[in-house]
Formats: C-alpha cells, structure tokens, sequence
C-alpha cells in the first residue's frame, strides 16, 4: 500500500470515527455578535419568562387535535428516545417553547435533529450545547451566567427558540438566512436544506 493510499484510508477512518463519537454534534454553532442594550433587555425578559410549560387550548377539539398529534410524534421518535415518559416530556416542552416563540414546531423538530440528533448532552466542537446546540455565550448575554443549565430541558429549548425567533426577525422572516445564521453558517444553503428536509418528517398532521 502506498503511503498516499494510507493516508487517504487513515483520513477516511478518522472522520467515520468523528461522526459516531457519541455526544458530539455535526452542526455548527450561532456566532456572537453585539446586541443593542434594548435587544438584550427583551431577549433577557424572554428567557426569564417563568410561565408553566404547558400550552393552553381553547377548545376540546384542539386538546384533542393536540394529543394525536402527540401521540403520532412520539411514536416517530421513539426509535431515538425508547423511554416514553421521555419522549412525551421532550416533545410536550418542544411544542411549549416552539409555540411560545411564535415558531413552526415542526420547524423546531427538524433543526433539533439535525443539530443535536435529540441527544441532551450533545457537544459540538465549538462548545455548542444540548438539544438546540446552543453558544455558551448566550447564557453570559442574555442568561444568568451559568452555562451548564443550557442541559436542562427547558432551558436549552427556550434559548434556542428565542434565539431562533430573534434571528427571524433579523432576517425579517427569511428561514433560510435565519437558520443560516443560527448555524454559523448564513449566506450558505446545505444547513437549511438540511432542517428543511427534516422538518417534512416532523410536519405531522394526524386525522
């Protein structure tokens, strides 16, 4: 074998490697950028926001719209959580905070699984954190300073929405540049494509 071939075999094998390293996410991360006093105060007050993570209905028919839908997302993504309380908590906190930011939550599904795979203690290579894959500076910029809550469930998600949500409205509502943006990676297609592709599997509309 030539040493040409073996480095090109041993380059092949390190990025398998790097790509089943357990924990470690293949997305990008936000890039941080300065935020005017008034962005960082919403930003803030919207993080801080306690209200109780379960969404209200209006109807019984939308209640009843809401369960199937949980049910059939649970049952989706039950190959990649096998717990089911877990998956039910997770799936329930993700339509709470995808709702609350005024976001698709399919949307929200797909960029999760793209960014983390629906692992919550994912880490990318830049530092990004958890389900969202969210910059440990957003917690100094907008959190409390504590960046190891961005595991926490509820916390992760409601960064990330709100995160995506300030990005949206950046972009004035472009999807494509907002989650280039929340990426790292604005101005290119392939991350997009990507939550795009994934968000058609999570678009479930149950009878």
């Amino acid at each position: 074998m030539t040493l040409t071939r073996r480095a090109t075999l041993l380059a092949a094998a390190g990025a398998c490697a790097g790509a089943l390293a357990p924990g470690r996410a293949r997305a990008g991360a936000q890039i941080e950028e300065p935020l005017a006093d008034a962005v960082r105060t919403a930003l803030s007050a919207s993080i801080a926001d306690e209200a109780p993570p379960r969404l209200g209905f209006d109807t019984i028919e939308q209640r009843l719209a809401y369960l199937r839908w949980l049910g059939a997302a649970s049952e989706r993504l039950r190959r990649r959580q096998s717990e089911h309380h877990t998956r039910v908590e997770f799936l329930e906190a993700v339509a709470y905070e995808s709702r609350r930011a005024r976001l698709d939550t399919a949307l929200v599904l797909g960029l999760i699984q793209v960014e983390s795979g629906f692992r919550k203690y994912a880490i990318s290579r830049a530092g990004a954190r958890g389900y969202m894959q969210v910059m440990p500076f957003w917690a100094r910029l907008i959190g409390d300073g504590d960046d190891r809550r961005l595991f926490h469930l509820q916390t992760n998600l409601r960064f990330g929405c709100v995160i995506l949500r300030h990005y949206l409205e950046q972009e004035r509502g472009d999807e494509i540049m907002a989650l280039g943006r929340y990426n790292g990676s604005r101005g290119r297609a392939e991350y997009p494509n990507a939550v795009f592709a994934a968000r058609r599997a999570w678009d479930i509309r149950p009878a």
